[in-house]
């Protein structure tokens, strides 16, 4: 299967990119920096404690809501975290990494149309964001097997198929990485 794991790597909560700078309404409070550390500890029950706590006290923020995502994603909570995902979403337009962890959790259960959906949302709101295109390019392998795979059970003798499908084995072997989840926080604009 050519998904990468969802995995997710520790993020920066605390830093947002050089060039906008932190705002002092965006400081970062210690339940959202306590919640950062146990997730990087690979504590994720008090990692998600600590960002509730955080999102009591600041229900709107993107970065805690964020964390919170793939916290449980990290639990394997994938309905939840496609709940949180969702409504970043709907929030925060302009995000695309909300966008590009959904495709990855809509990837893991093979929901490749409603991946590639929230992929190509993704790139809308950010043409630069090469993480989301990567994904997108995954997808479409993934949909193309699929297709030669369904073309091989209708004519087993089509050796074109065959050897397009053996491409894409080549390519995404079993067992390794496809689509990557965002690691770092939401970009602010």
């Amino acid at each position: 299967m050519i998904l990468r794991a969802i995995r997710l790597l520790a993020m920066a909560v605390a830093l947002l990119p050089a060039v906008f700078g932190t705002p002092p309404a965006l400081a970062q409070s210690d339940e959202l920096q306590e919640a950062n550390q146990w997730f990087k500890q690979g504590e994720f029950d008090r990692a998600l404690e600590r960002v509730t706590a955080h999102l009591a006290k600041n229900p709107r923020d993107a970065r805690g809501r964020f964390l919170r995502g793939i916290i449980l994603t990290e639990q394997n909570k994938p309905s939840d975290a496609i709940k949180v995902f969702t409504e970043l979403t709907q929030e925060f337009p302009e995000l695309p990494e909300p966008y590009n962890n959904l495709a990855v959790l809509y990837a893991s259960q093979g929901e490749y149309d409603k991946a590639r959906a929230a992929l190509e949302m993704a790139i809308r709101t950010h043409p630069s964001y090469a993480t989301a295109h990567e994904n997108l390019g995954d997808i479409y392998a993934k949909m193309a097997s699929q297709a030669y795979d369904k073309a091989l059970q209708l004519d087993k003798g089509n050796t074109t198929a065959q050897t397009k499908l053996n491409l894409i084995k080549d390519l995404f072997p079993a067992g390794k990485p496809g689509p990557t989840a965002a690691k770092g926080e939401p970009t602010t604009r």
